[in-house]
Parts: C-alpha cells; sequence; structure tokens
C-alpha cells in the first residue's frame, strides 16, 4: 500500500496508510506556551506545527503514546481526538480521557479495516518513560506496532516516548521491523539532574542495532525547550555505528512517501 508520513512537530505525525489516516501524539498549540509536566519539570515549546490542525482532515485512528504530558498531547491536540474515529493509547490514558479512547495493555492488539479490504493490525509494545525509579513517577507509556499483508520489508513500529530497555530487546524477537520510528531527543530537567525521560542517540542506536529496521525515522527531538540532543548530535552517534544509512529526516508539513 501507498504509506506517506508527514511531520507535524516532536512526536506528532500523520501516517496515510492506503485509505486511512492515522495521527501520533497530536500536538498543535501554538509556539512559545509554557507547560508543567508534575514533579517540578516543565518546558517552552519553541515552534509552531507545521500542520495547522484545520488542515489534518479526518483521523481515522489517534496512536498516542501517552496523555499526560503535554508534548505529546496538547489542548488542541485534545479538540482533535474529540473528532478521530478511534483513539488508541494506555489503559490508565483510556480512562482519563474517555470518548473514543481504547486502552490497550502491552501487546494487545486492535485492528482497522482500509477501503480496499486490507486489515491493519496495531499491537501495543513495551515503553519505559525514564530511567528506573523515575518512569514511575513520569506514568506508563506505550510503543505501536502496524502490520498489514504486503509489507515489502517488514513491520512498522512507533517506539512512543521510552528509553532503551529489555522490553524492546522483546519487541525484536517478537516482530521483523522495517520501519522504525524513534523517539529520541533526550528529554531531560534540570530538577531531575541526568535522568532522561527518552532514549539519546546511544540509545537509538541500541534499539537499531537489536531491531535491524531498514529505515530508522527519529522524531521528538526538536521544538520543545526540554530536548536535549538535536538532529546534528543524532547524526553523528548513527555515522558512529555505521548506521547513517538507515536514517530518514522527515521534512516537517512535508508529506514523505516511505517503501515499508
Amino acid at each position: 500500500m501507498d504509506v506517506r508520513l508527514t511531520h507535524v512537530g516532536a512526536a506528532t505525525l500523520i501516517l496515510d496508510i492506503g485509505s486511512l489516516r492515522f495521527l501520533t501524539d497530536p500536538v498543535f498549540d501554538p509556539a512559545g506556551g509554557r507547560y508543567s509536566f508534575g514533579w517540578g519539570t516543565g518546558s517552552r515549546k519553541l515552534t509552531a506545527p507545521a500542520v495547522p490542525p484545520e488542515a489534518v482532515g479526518h483521523i481515522d485512528a489517534v496512536l498516542l503514546s501517552h496523555d499526560q504530558h503535554q508534548d505529546n498531547l496538547d489542548t488542541a491536540g485534545r479538540e482533535l481526538l474529540r473528532s478521530a474515529d478511534r483513539t488508541l493509547t494506555t489503559p490508565i490514558g483510556a480512562r482519563r480521557l474517555g470518548g473514543t479512547a481504547e486502552g490497550l495493555r502491552t501487546w494487545e492488539r486492535a485492528t482497522l479495516v482500509t477501503a480496499d479490504g486490507v486489515t491493519i493490525t496495531i499491537t501495543a509494545t513495551p515503553a519505559q518513560h525514564g530511567t528506573p525509579g523515575i518512569h514511575l513517577l513520569s506514568g506508563a507509556t506505550t510503543g505501536f506496532m502496524l502490520e498489514w499483508a504486503g509489507q515489502r520489508h517488514g513491520a512498522l513500529y512507533i517506539s512512543g516516548d521510552t528509553l532503551w530497555f529489555k522490553g524492546i530487546a522483546e519487541v525484536g524477537q517478537r516482530f521483523k521491523v522495517g520501519t522504525a520510528i524513534t523517539h529520541l531527543g533526550k528529554a531531560s530537567f534540570p530538577i531531575t539532574g541526568p535522568a532522561q525521560f527518552t532514549m539519546n542517540a546511544a540509545g537509538g542506536v541500541k534499539l537499531v542495532q537489536a531491531l535491524q529496521p531498514r529505515t530508522v525515522i527519529p522524531v521528538h527531538y526538536e521544538g520543545w525547550a526540554h530536548f536535549r540532543e538535536p538532529q546534528a548530535e543524532i547524526g553523528r552517534a548513527f555515522t558512529a555505528a555505521g548506521l547513517a544509512d538507515r536514517l530518514l529526516w522527515l521534512t516537517p508539513g512535508v508529506a514523505q512517501q516511505v517503501e515499508v
């Protein structure tokens, strides 16, 4: 099937897969806002969305890694949830959101069917939002694996906000991954010291070495003040590991066709 990805900003992507439109972690507030994430942490949004919310169109399903932090779901993003046919997220997130939100436990599945009858299976994958201990404060998150008949290189994986941990290695044992949309950026805060909340570039390299995707699409590394590793630093780490040829950098607001 034809697959096109449009990077809106941070972890927000429009995924057009056949006749279906998916939206990940919807963040559409204007630039400049300051947000509290709890426990003394917070951040400022630096960039506006590359696609305005009114231009997103019909959403068949939102794939929401978690609902508790505004860099993954903000005020304008919550409004978009109201118009989406379905929202797939963590069980606790679904309880908080209500409406069309559906909670998936790790390894649970949901399905959608395209207009021409192709079934897309979405599996919730493990994610750990922070270094051990700190992840209990930051709350539950999930990744997603999308599979359908005819994938040439393997399944489409979305890591969600996570660090490298043993759960990601298990993803590689269960699935053949062709494309990995990877949340990077080394999210961290002064008040929490060296603790990290998302993967740094080194963790991204470990993920790729474990899952062996053909294509790696970094997201969640720009647009917010608490992201510590920009594109250049990610690129250097992947080059040093001999993996630079797998990177696909999306231009914000521009639909990119991807061979899956």
